[in-house]
């Protein structure tokens, strides 16, 4: 639980992107979104396994866009992105580091970023807020917490020295090479992120009906 756990300080967040095969024949979200709601049930979206990010990803742009897609999971990012590739899957949500390379090279279309702003490495895919969802955020995130027995004050110290490290000019750099952002924040912001990332999950866990395997 997480009252077990003192909230240290956000590190990183990665985006997701939003992909699907070249063959699909759409552009950009709202593309995706006409044609599935002109095909319920029809299209599908493959992801690492019930309860990974990419369900989760996946099921949250649903439920903002109120469509009727099919779910296949797998066992694993590896066997998604070989029937992706192949074609026999429409669409996925990836983490950055791990789709990149394939929308790069052609492989893959990306049509939206889980990301606030657009990514630069891809300037120009829209974010999906730019899309027609405002406030619409999904990326995997890494944080640093400790016992809930520890301190405060080493807390505030902890949380200080790890935000300094991680936004140094060389952690930057490295992080922008994943597509990921340096965060850094104070506990008490941390904590509140926490917070908000719980209720949100909180509901498209539940209307998806996620069970994880």
């Amino acid at each position: 639980p997480i009252k077990d756990f003192r909230p240290i300080t956000l590190l990183a967040k990665v985006p997701s992107l939003y992909v699907v095969h070249p063959d699909l024949p759409v552009k950009s979200l709202q593309d995706f979104i006409a044609l599935a709601r002109s095909k319920p049930g029809r299209l599908n979206y493959g992801s690492a396994g019930n309860g990974s990010a990419g369900h989760l990803a996946f099921e949250y742009m649903k439920m903002a866009a109120n469509l009727f897609i099919v779910h296949v999971p797998y066992r694993g990012t590896g066997p998604q992105l070989t029937d992706l590739l192949a074609g026999r899957l429409d669409a996925a949500s990836v983490g950055a580091p791990a789709i990149l390379p394939f929308v790069k090279s052609g492989k893959l279309r990306c049509i939206a970023t889980g990301s606030k702003e657009r990514l630069p490495q891809l300037p120009d895919v829209p974010t999906v807020a730019e899309q027609g969802f405002p406030g619409f955020e999904m990326t995997q995130w890494y944080g640093l917490l400790s016992p809930a027995t520890l301190p405060a004050a080493h807390a505030d110290k902890l949380a200080s020295e790890a935000a300094r490290a991680v936004r140094s000019s060389a952690s930057r750099e490295r992080l922008a090479g994943d597509s990921a952002e340096a965060i850094g924040n104070t506990p008490a912001q941390f904590g509140q992120f926490i917070a908000q990332e719980q209720a949100r999950w909180k509901a498209v866990v539940a209307r998806a009906k996620i069970k994880p395997d």
